[in-house]
């Protein structure tokens, strides 16, 4: 796995590389300064379509004319890195820095000094979760090409633009392929969506809404990012996620993750009525699956239970028994 850390500090560069490189990583790039992790990330160039170039980003927040929070929130810009984690490094006891810094698509952070044995398990739980992305990113690319097949309707067509999730409809068609996976075993159904999201759409317009969507959606690939999850977005901000194999515990822990995750994101949304953020209302089913028709009611089931625990006050994940 390779590792780029960015410090404007020589001994601070030196000293988490020489962590890495003794706990046997042995792809690590060290750059001096945000406009040196730029040009080793290929980024403000010309626009590429290559990998990134990185599996995580170790990035120190105090640098001087480009800070760790601006140069990560280039980074999080890039397409290429959308989903690579980046753990913020800081001697900083300030809070609004390290919100900002999650703001800007952060996925953690660490405090100076380094303490050895909290980086390196920092970045191996960032690792494990950029491996197991990628792994759930493959499924998704596997499923495009599966509804590019249909006729004469291209996969691009199936991918939502604002949250660059699969569109509902791709789930569903996932749900009734009987090839794509065996009958029998349960199937988890977690269905999402943001808490007075039209009120805030009235109101801030809808560029504003599909931020949210879209900071949102950063979120569920983060948090979902689980070997055989199948995340999808409806044109209405209704969010599902499909879950082969995942028993009913689990399943709430996620949905639970998800609705912590999208809290902490600590988004103003005036017309919130419970809270003065950004939340989601979160609905998670689970049942077994002897016919196609079960995974199609299980994703109902999911979908219908939402606007009930909006209801109630949203901000909130409700088991719905099949």
């Amino acid at each position: 796995m390779r590792i780029l850390v960015v410090d404007d500090s020589e001994d601070g560069r030196d000293v988490a590389e020489a962590m890495l490189l003794a706990a046997g990583y042995k792809h690590v790039c060290t750059a001096g300064s945000a406009a040196e992790a730029f040009r080793f990330l290929a980024i403000g160039g010309l626009a590429t379509q290559e990998p990134s170039l990185v599996d995580l980003v170790l990035l120190d927040i105090l640098m001087p004319e480009i800070d760790g929070i601006e140069a990560c929130a280039r980074i999080r810009n890039d397409r290429r890195y959308s989903d690579v984690p980046i753990i913020m490094v800081t001697s900083l006891d300030d809070t609004d820095s390290l919100a900002n810094a999650f703001v800007a698509g952060a996925t953690d952070y660490i405090t100076k000094p380094l303490n050895r044995v909290e980086l390196l398990a920092r970045t191996r739980s960032a690792l494990k979760l950029k491996s197991e992305l990628d792994r759930r990113q493959a499924r998704e690319r596997e499923l495009t090409q599966f509804m590019s097949t249909w006729g004469d309707r291209r996969a691009s067509h199936w991918v939502d633009e604002t949250t660059g999730l699969l569109l509902g409809e791709v789930a569903e068609a996932y749900l009734t392929a009987a090839a794509n996976f065996a009958f029998g075993g349960n199937t988890s159904v977690i269905a999402l969506a943001i808490d007075r999201l039209n009120g805030y759409r009235s109101a801030q317009g809808d560029a504003m809404a599909a931020g949210i969507m879209a900071q949102v959606a950063r979120v569920v690939r983060a948090t979902a990012a689980t070997v055989g999850v199948v995340a999808a977005a409806y044109r209405d901000g209704m969010i599902v996620l499909i879950v082969p194999e995942m028993e009913s515990k689990p399943a709430l822990d996620l949905g639970e993750a998800l609705r912590a995750s999208i809290s902490k994101l600590a988004i103003l949304n005036p017309e919130s009525i419970g809270a003065n953020h950004v939340t989601a209302s979160v609905a998670v089913v689970t049942g077994q699956v002897k016919r196609w028709i079960d995974r199609v009611h299980l994703l109902t089931l999911a979908m219908a239970a939402v606007p009930r625990a909006a209801a109630a006050g949203g901000n909130r994940v409700v088991p719905e028994y099949d």
